[in-house]
């Protein structure tokens, strides 16, 4: 088997004591293959992001709710930001205590309010409807607000969550009637919270939205943190030499603006910042079988078991993602063409990579897809009523363990009720 030697895979031995043409014979193509060392790596980078003593990082489960992948990072000391009632039962499921949980809240019902604050975890409101809605619940309690401070960034406009055309937090002119609320149902904010939007790469973005949130924490008494959000970028064309996201320089930035800010009011706040692509993009890669190969006026078509049913992200975003071949014989990889690689979803849009500079490609191979552990599998589906993969951890000693199961056609009709005729 031949690989080309100038990704990440081989360059790091992403697959450690095997190779992704027996994993995808073994478990079944596609696969989610993921590395526990890279993402323990990315876990302590980002712990190490700070120097300012009241520092926590938290994980968007968003991006993997994978029950183990969560248990790595629960004990690698990030705490959680679950969006849904379904992440807090996985993340107490993987060992995460309710009082590490954060419920960020988004047109939430009140069933689900319910059940967040049953476990005892806290959460954060991003309306003044959702605000009185908790108050109505848990009137006295402790609550958490999200504000849009008018600060976005992100490498798509689907991605953006800050700003003027953003459907997330709460209008800083809205902060008397904020506060009116929290009165009316002795409500205690413990915590304000921001999220600008998803990779950015360079800090000037997310430094002005925490100018901006700490303008705002100054407006309230008795806050115990303040929640930057996340947003990290990874650089998804590194084989075009994009460089990584500077977190030194990042964290410079942050412990500079922080500690003044502290220092000036004598409120020294926990703070907080949450990410979820830069813990699990990178330690992820989807391994896909190629079973057609075709010209069509004009153009190569690359056709692979990977619709986007299992990776959506460059359907729905005109993502990138590298690819790397990887051949089931000996025979080299040879030449270089320009090919389309689909997928095998009945849909126009399913494509993977778009006019992509590849060597040849041949029925058999497997490709990776690389930087696939963020918002891959989350984000998958049964559409076509196809069949979601399996995901394989490598460990830190290379050996391989299966994660979660392959499914299976009679997954397809769990929960169905069959009427009569």
């Amino acid at each position: 088997m031949q690989t080309i030697s100038s990704y990440l895979t081989q360059q790091v031995g992403f697959f450690g004591q095997t190779d992704p043409v027996a994993l995808a014979n073994r478990y079944g193509s596609p696969l989610y293959v993921y590395s526990e060392r890279i993402l323990r790596m990315r876990c302590r980078e980002l712990k190490d992001l700070l120097r300012y003593p009241h520092f926590q990082v938290h994980y968007s489960a968003k991006a993997n709710s994978n029950l183990c992948l969560l248990g790595i990072i629960c004990q690698e000391g990030l705490d959680i930001d679950a969006v849904s009632a379904g992440e807090i039962h996985i993340a107490l499921t993987a060992g995460y205590r309710p009082e590490q949980i954060l419920f960020v809240a988004n047109n939430v019902s009140t069933e689900e309010m319910a059940f967040a604050l049953d476990k005892g975890v806290l959460i954060s409101v991003d309306s003044i409807s959702q605000l009185c809605r908790f108050g109505e619940l848990c009137p006295g309690g402790k609550v958490v607000v999200r504000f849009n401070a008018g600060v976005g960034a992100g490498h798509h406009a689907k991605v953006v969550t800050g700003g003027k055309d953003t459907k997330f937090g709460i209008d800083p002119a809205l902060i008397d009637s904020c506060r009116d609320t929290l009165a009316a149902h002795r409500l205690q904010l413990v915590g304000i919270h921001q999220h600008i939007g998803s990779l950015f790469m360079q800090p000037e973005p997310y430094v002005e939205g925490m100018k901006a949130l700490l303008s705002i924490a100054e407006q309230f008494a008795g806050l115990e943190f303040v929640d930057l959000g996340g947003g990290f970028g990874i650089p998804y064309h590194r084989a075009a030499g994009e460089p990584r996201l500077d977190l030194a320089n990042l964290g410079r930035a942050i412990d500079e603006v922080i500690c003044e800010w502290s220092a000036r009011t004598g409120c020294p706040l926990v703070l907080k910042v949450e990410s979820g692509r830069y813990v699990v993009a990178e330690c992820g890669v989807l391994l896909t079988t190629v079973h057609a190969a075709k010209h069509s006026y004009g153009k190569k078509y690359v056709g692979t078991d990977a619709g986007f049913n299992v990776l959506i992200r460059p359907v729905l975003y005109d993502s990138f993602h590298e690819i790397e071949i990887h051949r089931v014989s000996d025979e080299p990889l040879d030449g270089v063409e320009r090919v389309t690689v689909v997928g095998n979803v009945c849909e126009t849009g399913d494509v993977i990579a778009r006019d992509r500079l590849l060597p040849r490609i041949r029925e058999g191979d497997v490709l990776g897809i690389l930087d696939a552990g963020a918002y891959g599998w989350a984000m998958s589906s049964n559409y076509n009523s196809r069949l979601r993969p399996a995901e394989v951890l490598i460990r830190m000693d290379g050996s391989e363990e299966l994660i979660r199961r392959r499914e299976t056609l009679d997954d397809l009709l769990r929960g169905c009720e069959r009427s009569r005729v």
